[in-house]
């Protein structure tokens, strides 16, 4: 497998299609593999794209994250890979936390190498404040420090998992075997992530961005991609049905649609 290194880190990518159309940028969500986009790879080259999905460290194929890892550390691996390929004019789609890692990402290095991005079931601000009601179901007040210190807390939202038939069975199918146990290095970029506020990266960036939320989310209001959507000067937005936070891998083709679709728009 291809890779390149970034700060003595590996990050091992794929590469799929000619890119006739543009180049499409995969960044995969919390411990998931690259393989998490299985059903999206097919329609992104039949439309014309080159498709490069990304495993960074603690992802995939990649070694373990290494302890010191934040947000800011996955913006500067996200652009490393984008220079060391010389990817231009590029689309980039991120699931969850990597849907933040393109905020981060825009934050630091701007959008002069991106045309759009697509931010998967992942709100822009995790807690939840006066000012801000859609973060992760009840992370706020006194325990915002230690609310994630062990992992990630059941909701008690969303499908139960005995009802979601065949989401479960494509989620397992695209995520094969992951391994859940947090380390201490995942731990930390966890609460990083869930500290950080990408609404004024939003608001600076100009940079169209679809936000797409899964209606029966486990982690949050759906209504958060409409919100945040208004932040951006070219914001759109849209709840896929029946879909819980794994949203591309539970509702393949509504959300392929959405993306071809608001993708085609952003040319």
């Amino acid at each position: 497998m291809p890779f390149i290194e970034s700060g003595g880190d590996r990050i091992d990518y794929t590469v799929h299609g000619d890119g006739r159309s543009s180049n499409v940028i995969l960044l995969a969500g919390f411990k998931a593999p690259a393989t998490s986009w299985r059903y999206q790879i097919p329609s992104l080259i039949g439309a014309g794209h080159r498709v490069v999905a990304v495993d960074l460290p603690g992802h995939g194929t990649a070694p373990a994250m290494p302890h010191g890892t934040t947000m800011q550390t996955r913006a500067d691996q996200v652009h490393a890979l984008l220079e060391e390929l010389d990817l231009q004019d590029a689309a980039m789609i991120g699931g969850s936390m990597g849907g933040n890692t393109i905020w981060s990402y825009v934050d630091t290095y701007g959008t002069g190498r991106l045309r759009a991005a697509v931010v998967v079931d992942q709100t822009p601000r995790m807690l939840n404040t006066p000012d801000w009601e859609y973060g992760f179901y009840g992370y706020g007040g006194d325990e915002a420090d230690t609310f994630f210190a062990d992992g990630i807390p059941s909701t008690g939202h969303g499908t139960p998992i005995w009802r979601r038939g065949m989401r479960l069975v494509r989620f397992i199918a695209a995520m094969g075997r992951v391994d859940w146990k947090l380390s201490q290095p995942e731990l930390a970029l966890l609460n990083d992530h869930a500290q950080r506020d990408w609404r004024p990266a939003i608001r600076s960036s100009g940079l169209p961005v679809l936000f797409v939320a899964g209606s029966e989310s486990e982690l949050w209001p759906p209504a958060h991609a409409e919100v945040a959507a208004a932040l951006a000067a070219k914001g759109a937005s849209t709840v896929i049905p029946r879909a819980g936070h794994a949203t591309n891998m539970e509702r393949p083709e509504s959300f392929n649609t959405a993306v071809a679709e608001f993708l085609d728009s952003a040319r």
